[in-house]
């Protein structure tokens, strides 16, 4: 009997939703698989980002759709909209690339602020996924859910975000066990630091953090905080990690014959992932120490 074919799926216009597609990594992603020849649909929230996002397709082939995912009826219409643009095909692939990233130390998460992390990176995640896995298994499809280095190493100050990539992993994993019956793989694909334009927001959110403290708990933790802050902007401005090489992936996990489970993007992440397999808890405790101030 012949060996199953290990040769990369030609995309041949098959129809994608990358959510979070405004900017960043999402925006990079969706004009990436525009031209090797996906046909994608770039979610994002604001239809004049939409407009733009379509004209800067070389092809013009490239459709904006909204879609917060947070906003149920906004996934239901959009679900909708995909499965008729398709004749009916449906969705053969979905990457889950919206998220948030609320920065503080956890004391000083507020209910509010965590449920909004949870609600948009995990939540809202899981939402969309249902919505389209009709679609995907009728395609025996591609799910992949683009997470971070944090959702296997927590680092200090990023407590709320990496708690909810931690549970973007654990979503992605479940998920890949249930659906390799119906045909449908899932990946992951976890960048490191890479510079886009949500250091602006992480940098605004952090301060506006440490303005809402009680003064006693702000002087605790500021001039750790915001040399937190500082360093991780700084090492991400250093990154040698591009928005492209995450794109590249991606198309990576929508298109290898057999694809893998995770897709690492950056030697930080690499190194972050084998000191955790490695060290001993305490060990690695001490290895981030410096990042706690």
């Amino acid at each position: 009997m012949p060996a199953p074919s290990r040769k990369p799926l030609a995309p041949h216009g098959r129809a994608v939703l990358i959510t979070g597609a405004s900017s960043g990594l999402g925006r990079a992603c969706a004009l990436h698989l525009d031209r090797v020849g996906f046909r994608v649909f770039a979610g994002v929230r604001d239809e004049g980002v939409g407009k733009e996002l379509e004209e800067a397709s070389p092809d013009g082939l490239l459709r904006a759709v909204r879609v917060d995912v947070t906003d149920a009826g906004q996934i239901r219409e959009a679900a909708a909209r995909i499965d008729r643009d398709t004749g009916g095909q449906g969705l053969w692939g979905l990457v889950n690339n919206a998220g948030v990233c609320v920065p503080a130390p956890l004391e000083c998460v507020t209910p509010e602020r965590l449920r909004w992390q949870f609600d948009t990176n995990v939540v809202g995640q899981l939402a969309v996924t249902q919505a389209f896995l009709p679609q995907l298994r009728r395609t025996r499809g591609r799910l992949v859910n683009v997470t971070s280095g944090l959702g296997t190493v927590a680092l200090p100050y990023l407590g709320a975000y990496a708690s909810a990539q931690f549970a973007k992993e654990a979503l992605s994993d479940v998920l890949r066990r249930e659906l390799r019956e119906f045909g449908v793989a899932v990946s992951v694909v976890q960048p490191g630091a890479v510079l886009t334009p949500i250091w602006d927001k992480v940098t605004g959110l952090g301060r506006e953090a440490l303005d809402g403290m009680p003064g006693e708990l702000a002087e605790l933790y500021r001039i750790r905080f915001n040399r937190f802050l500082y360093e991780s902007e700084q090492a991400a401005r250093a990154s040698r990690t591009t928005p492209a090489a995450t794109a590249d992936s991606v198309r990576r996990a929508l298109t290898d014959a057999r694809p893998r489970t995770r897709y690492r993007v950056g030697t930080d992440v690499k190194r972050l992932v084998a000191l955790a397999r490695l060290l001993p808890d305490t060990a690695l405790d001490r290895y981030l120490r410096p990042a706690a101030g």
